[in-house]
């Protein structure tokens, strides 16, 4: 996936979830945050980020917050954009030959991110993002997520139904050498993580390579529950 007219700035505060503070080319400028969580490990005054400057006259603000360095890594914290990370390898054929890849589709009173089709096989598939890495363990979530564990619950409950079930998780940088539910967080979320492997659901995370115009998925990463 790709961005367009990136321009490097240096982070200066978060009035809130929605938007920062950012320095590009000497002036503040107001950013919008395409990352609603707390990113408190990402987002330290004087950090350099990355934002792209948008062209639409209507918006009111001139550039998103796209990524940003953390220690000599480059951390994509875009939350839109590891549900597109997974569309495109997906249909690189890395999970196989492919019949169907639909976005947003239901599941009894569940909506699932995508539904794959291979002949007569469905495989229902929930992605998260990831940004949160800590001495080489990448972490979800940052936040408690009853969501998240909903999300875990409904795809046990597509496994049951005889369906493949998968939650793909999306290590939004390199350097993650293991991921890990973050236990300390939220303990339900590691506890259904669990049981929903224990039923059968697939759990899977890869990490990318990240550059302030590009992002992809690249290598698989060891899980340890």
């Amino acid at each position: 996936m790709e961005y367009h007219n990136i321009r490097e700035g240096r982070f200066l505060s978060r009035p809130n979830r929605f938007i920062a503070h950012v320095e590009v080319d000497g002036k503040v400028e107001v950013c919008h945050v395409k990352n609603t969580g707390r990113c408190r490990e990402l987002l330290i005054p004087g950090v350099t980020v990355w934002v792209e400057e948008c062209d639409n006259p209507n918006r009111k603000t001139r550039f998103d917050l796209i990524s940003v360095d953390r220690g000599g890594v480059m951390v994509n914290m875009d939350s839109q954009a590891p549900n597109k990370l997974f569309a495109e390898w997906a249909k690189a054929g890395h999970l196989g030959d492919l019949d169907e890849i639909k976005a947003e589709c239901r599941f009894g009173d569940s909506r699932f991110d995508f539904r794959l089709r291979q002949g007569e096989g469905l495989t229902y598939v929930e992605v998260k993002g990831c940004t949160l890495e800590v001495d080489g363990q990448a972490l979800f979530p940052d936040a408690p997520t009853e969501r998240g564990v909903k999300h875990i619950r409904e795809l046990m409950a597509a496994r049951a139904a005889g369906h493949r079930a998968m939650l793909f998780i999306v290590i939004q940088m390199k350097g993650a050498k293991v991921f890990r539910p973050n236990r300390v967080t939220h303990p339900a979320f590691a506890d259904a993580l669990i049981e929903a492997k224990t039923a059968g659901v697939e759990i899977m995370a890869y990490d990318c390579i990240v550059t302030p115009e590009r992002v992809f998925i690249d290598q698989p990463v060891e899980i340890q529950l």
